[in-house]
């Protein structure tokens, strides 16, 4: 690690947690033009990553995004409505259940499901599936989100947010709150929480992609060295590519105008600039939720080592040939 490591100051410069990839579904169909400018309208399979985080502290087991399931009931109208058919998602094949028993974890055991952003690919409602979890957001995502698809008290197609998470108490059912507690410099990132208490997990405040958006940096043991960070960079970019700066935001035509995937394009600009900082200035090993050519190239040993170990030849092979894993 460079001098400048992140972790200078933190509670514990020797705990670490551990890091399980897990198959979140895919959009079958995905538009390349709506990832890079310039691009052609090439369809492609765009994986949702979303991870297991365990911290032997403490014993707690906690979920990164949910990704997507194929049960249309957990989405709004609005996304069945507008965005279901053009992307053409599928759930994973196995279901997040089934994957933490495979990983001798249990969905019983899952106390905190934290929602990089609010975007449907990566957060649904969850009191059925881990009935003893809290979902967190970032900071401001109830004030966007608000009011849900549900403020006249019937499902409705006004609102693309959901409003289980996002209404007023009486029609809101799911248990979450936003993220506070105390935000300090973590590397190149302004603000960062501390969210176990020793160093081990930090959630990084990630502007750009949309309002509340977040990022987190886990430091992992890897080969006996406490000093591999992986930085799980949710949406703040959607491929390798715009992170390495050889392509750029795309914008689209919608109807009225032209859109961008990021509300933010100068925040998420400096988010990507401080993602590149990370990695080349603090050694970091970045994770993002739809990237997929870190498993494609196989190199990074600290980001191979969050793979499942169950099957994991027969996922990788699948990923590599764009098919579902």
């Amino acid at each position: 690690m460079p001098s400048s490591c992140p972790e200078s100051g933190l509670v514990d410069e020797s705990a670490t947690v551990r890091v399980n990839l897990l198959d979140g579904g895919s959009f079958s169909t995905a538009d390349m033009s709506k990832l890079h400018a310039n691009a052609e309208p090439n369809l492609f399979r765009l994986y949702d990553w979303c991870f297991h985080v365990f911290h032997p502290g403490s014993g707690r087991h906690i979920l990164w995004d949910v990704g997507i399931s194929s049960d249309r009931s957990a989405y709004t109208p609005m996304v069945l409505d507008v965005q279901w058919e053009s992307a053409n998602p599928v759930g994973p094949q196995k279901t997040l259940h089934e994957q933490l028993e495979a990983l001798d974890s249990s969905y019983g055991q899952i106390d905190t499901v934290i929602f990089s952003h609010a975007h449907w690919d990566h957060c649904r409602p969850i009191q059925e599936e881990f009935p003893k979890a809290k979902g967190l957001f970032g900071g401001g995502t109830k004030t966007h989100c608000s009011p849900g698809h549900l403020d006249d008290g019937v499902a409705t197609s006004k609102s693309l947010w959901d409003g289980r998470f996002f209404d007023s108490d009486g029609y809101a059912s799911e248990n979450w709150a936003e993220i506070t507690g105390e935000w300090k410099q973590f590397g190149p990132f302004e603000r960062a929480l501390d969210f176990f208490g020793d160093g081990s997990f930090m959630i990084i405040d990630a502007p750009g992609h949309m309002p509340g958006n977040l990022a987190a940096a886990a430091r992992l043991s890897l080969n006996g060295s406490a000093s591999s960070w992986i930085l799980l960079a949710s949406d703040c970019c959607h491929s390798r590519q715009l992170l390495n700066g050889q392509a750029d935001f795309a914008f689209f035509d919608i109807p009225g105008g032209k859109a961008c995937l990021h509300e933010d394009v100068n925040a998420a600009e400096d988010t990507i600039r401080r993602l590149r900082e990370a990695e080349d200035g603090h050694g970091m090993h970045i994770a993002m939720a739809h990237d997929v050519e870190w498993l494609r190239q196989g190199s990074d040993e600290v980001l191979m080592s969050v793979l499942p170990t169950t099957n994991r030849e027969q996922f990788l092979r699948a990923v590599r040939a764009g098919e579902a894993p």
